[in-house]
């Protein structure tokens, strides 16, 4: 379920000429709604291309490969200040830059060339995480609801006037990935709709409460280590948050094994946290610090994920075996 914040629209305005800077897949629905839109993709800024996916090859990112299917101008700037781009950036003589995961801080110098300076879609309920990874920290923390907010693009780090948001439910089964992908779609829209208003002179932006401000730091690859001495329900947060990237995982000896998906539950158990309490059928579960996590897809290093199920009949395993860390 969504809800949206947001003034009823007014009468038509000139469309608006926009800068877009974004990079990832979060990203593509932001761009393809606006050139769906009647405002005007003037240019598309995206980061340097980078080998890509378990090949490592060159390929275009997400918001490349959608601007160059649709003819829009592309820069790739190394630097942000590199005075070619500044002056390629000016060229495009754009009313406004939107910002939708773009990955990098833009410098005041950029921030002051479009007429109506900047705005960003942000994965969250601001002024609560704020930050790279807003909706992983969201999942792991074990929030119920999140969303979206359009605000002015400043300096300090998501710290801008607020121009509309929109709010979303997490389920409690649901991961980072879906979470993500649905909140693109959410943003896409919120965003089209914001600037129709601001087009029309009829947003109106609330400061941010900093008292209230929380952080999500990029993610890390080691923080996927599970450490079996957490509750159940902290664990079962964790494995959602962190997928897709970098996902949960653990040993069995010196076997690392990827926790993809899970449930949990408030039973009690008398074994020690990483002890196998029950492995036949489709279940798999494992003991807390306090209840039982159910392990319900699980990959084995360099191998494809398996079922429970399918997991067990390749790797039978007994009670009192031990998950760990290596």
């Amino acid at each position: 379920m969504v809800t949206t914040s947001l003034a009823s629209p007014r009468e038509p305005t000139a469309p608006l000429r926009i800068v877009f800077f974004g990079t990832p897949g979060f990203a593509v629905p932001t761009l393809e709604a606006l050139l769906r839109s009647r405002h005007v993709v003037a240019g598309v800024v995206t980061q340097p291309d980078r080998p890509r996916g378990r090949g490592q090859q060159m390929l275009d990112a997400p918001v490349k490969a959608m601007a160059a299917a649709s003819g829009v101008p592309i820069l790739q700037p190394q630097h942000l200040k590199d005075t070619a781009f500044i002056e390629a950036l000016t060229a495009l003589r754009a009313d406004l830059g939107v910002v939708a995961a773009y990955g990098k801080i833009l410098p005041d110098q950029l921030l002051a060339i479009p007429t109506r300076g900047f705005i960003n879609v942000h994965a969250s309920l601001l002024p609560r995480y704020r930050g790279a990874a807003p909706v992983h920290r969201a999942v792991i923390a074990g929030e119920r609801e999140t969303g979206v907010t359009i605000m002015r693009v400043v300096q300090a780090l998501d710290a801008g006037p607020m121009l509309a948001n929109a709010h979303r439910l997490i389920g409690a089964e649901e991961t980072s990935e879906e979470v993500e992908r649905d909140l693109a779609r959410v943003g896409a829209a919120l965003l089209v709709g914001t600037l129709d208003r601001l087009a029309a002179g009829h947003v109106q932006e609330q400061p941010q409460d900093d008292s209230q401000a929380t952080y999500a730091h990029k993610l890390q690859k080691d923080e996927g280590l599970i450490d079996w001495r957490w509750t159940a329900d902290r664990l079962h947060n964790m494995i959602r948050g962190l997928h897709p990237w970098p996902h949960a995982f653990t040993f069995l000896g010196t076997r690392r094994f990827i926790v993809r998906r899970s449930r949990w539950s408030e039973e009690p158990s008398p074994e020690a946290p990483g002890t196998v309490v029950e492995s036949a059928g489709d279940r798999l579960a494992v003991a807390t610090g306090s209840g039982v996590l159910e392990i319900t897809e699980i990959q084995s290093e360099g191998k494809r994920p398996m079922s429970a199920r399918e997991f067990l009949a390749g790797h039978p395993l007994s009670r009192s075996e031990r998950f760990g860390s290596l």
